[in-house]
């Protein structure tokens, strides 16, 4: 047996809003009710039945000869009408609202219970009563359309109209809704298959265009990830390439002539593969987010200065204590310090820490050529190298910065190259952290 479907938006929407519209015409007809239409009615039937008690009474005070133009009066001017005969009935019969209200003033004018009682004069309706009239009593009528008001009708046809509106404001209100819907989830199957969607309007409604504006930055992130993908892995397989010859070359020379220089260089061919190959298995564990911890920045920084070559690198950190990710923030800062040795002549190094205003910034700043200002954001990218204008010597695989800066996507740091004044670069790597604080001093 197949789930029943859930409901669309429009029939969703059409529920509620029925509902809620007959929640408030609910709501509406009591408060009319109970503050103006059964006032009103009390108000109507008393005026109603002065007159019928005051035309009984006149009618026996009038000489007989003029008491046929009265009745006629009464009957054109207020539909009512006298007549000699008692009503059929003296019982109390169900009624309106309105002829209960009636009998009430009726029986406070007379000082007796009185009741109304139903006849058929051809094909209308009329009600009947006895009031004092001189020392007898007089039948006082009315047709039923003198008082016919029918609230309850009134109040079916306004909700049955509510209901039909409601209804089609619904439909309205999801096929607004719908068309932006439809849209995202065509983008979204098409992201899905790999394809390159196109973006989504960002106008409209606040909560539909935070929604297109979360998607398209979604979709320009898959498509970065995959380009980035697919330069990776040409990377890769270009720089495989030429160890793989070399290693070729060498087995077929270690089979004529063996020698140590070339089992030394093979050797070196495959540590190169394995070092290209680990950084780009670093540059995709790069992706994670690391915990943060609490650590203290200066012995950290010394560490790293500790393993460079004796008197290239200066630290100059204050005694801080900062939340990151431990290993995250010791990788990015030794790519960082391994292109400025690489790349940054044979200059010092500077390694150095602060933080203001809540933010902590950690520079590697060296004194080497630099990077033109074109290139500053596409060294960034897998295998984006620059050695003709960095160093006349060859450099590594072109993945150092490539981690640094996905390393800082996955912990929410800011990383961005600035040129030296006096000549060189500055690395920067930046996040806010308003709650550290400041430790004692610790040796370099």
């Amino acid at each position: 047996m197949s789930a029943r479907a859930p409901a669309s938006l429009a029939q969703q929407h059409a529920r509620l809003l029925v509902a809620v519209f007959i929640l408030f015409e609910l709501l509406v007809a009591t408060a009319v009710l109970g503050f103006l239409m059964v006032p009103m009615a009390r108000r109507s039937a008393s005026d109603l039945a002065g007159l019928m008690v005051l035309s009984a009474q006149t009618w026996s005070e009038l000489p007989p000869v003029t008491r046929p133009a009265f009745e006629q009066e009464l009957a054109t001017t207020h539909l009512l009408a006298l007549r000699a005969a008692p009503p059929l009935h003296d019982r109390d019969e169900w009624h309106g609202p309105y002829l209960y209200f009636l009998e009430a003033a009726l029986a406070e004018r007379t000082g007796q219970p009185r009741h109304l009682s139903r006849e058929w004069i051809g094909e209308e309706e009329w009600f009947w009563t006895a009031l004092p009239s001189g020392t007898g009593h007089i039948s006082v009528g009315f047709p039923i359309r003198r008082v016919d008001v029918q609230p309850l009708a009134a109040l079916f046809l306004s909700t049955l109209a509510g209901m039909a509106l409601a209804v089609l404001a619904a439909c309205w209100l999801a096929a607004r809704t719908n068309a932006p819907l439809a849209r995202l989830a065509s983008a979204v199957a098409r992201l899905g298959r790999g394809e390159t969607p196109q973006l989504l309007d960002e106008s409209g409604p606040r909560e539909l265009a935070t929604l297109a504006c979360r998607f398209n930055a979604m979709a320009r992130q898959v498509q970065e990830l995959l380009a980035a993908r697919t330069i990776l892995l040409a990377g890769l397989s270009h720089d495989l390439r030429t160890p793989l010859a070399r290693m070729r070359l060498a087995l077929t020379l270690l089979e004529e002539r063996p020698s140590p220089k070339t089992l030394q260089r093979l050797e070196q061919d495959v540590e190169e593969m394995d070092r290209l190959i680990g950084n780009v298995l670093s540059l995709a564990r790069g992706l994670h987010g690391e915990g943060a911890k609490e650590l203290a920045l200066q012995p950290l920084l010394a560490e790293l200065a500790a393993h460079a070559p004796p008197g290239r690198v200066a630290v100059n950190c204050p005694p801080i204590q900062v939340h990151a990710a431990p290993q995250g923030l010791r990788r990015a800062l030794a790519n960082l310090l391994e292109n400025a040795l690489r790349y940054g002549g044979d200059g010092p190094v500077e390694l150095v820490a602060s933080r203001q205003a809540g933010t902590v910034r950690i520079g590697v700043l060296d004194q080497g050529p630099g990077i033109p200002a074109d290139q500053l954001e596409a060294v960034f990218q897998p295998f984006h190298r620059l050695e003709a204008s960095r160093s006349p010597r060859t450099g590594g695989a072109g993945l150092g910065l490539a981690i640094v800066a996905q390393l800082a996507q996955a912990n929410g740091w800011e990383v961005k190259l600035q040129p030296r004044p006096g000549g060189g670069l500055m690395a920067w790597l930046e996040w806010p952290e308003p709650g550290a604080g400041v430790v004692p001093a610790q040796p370099v």
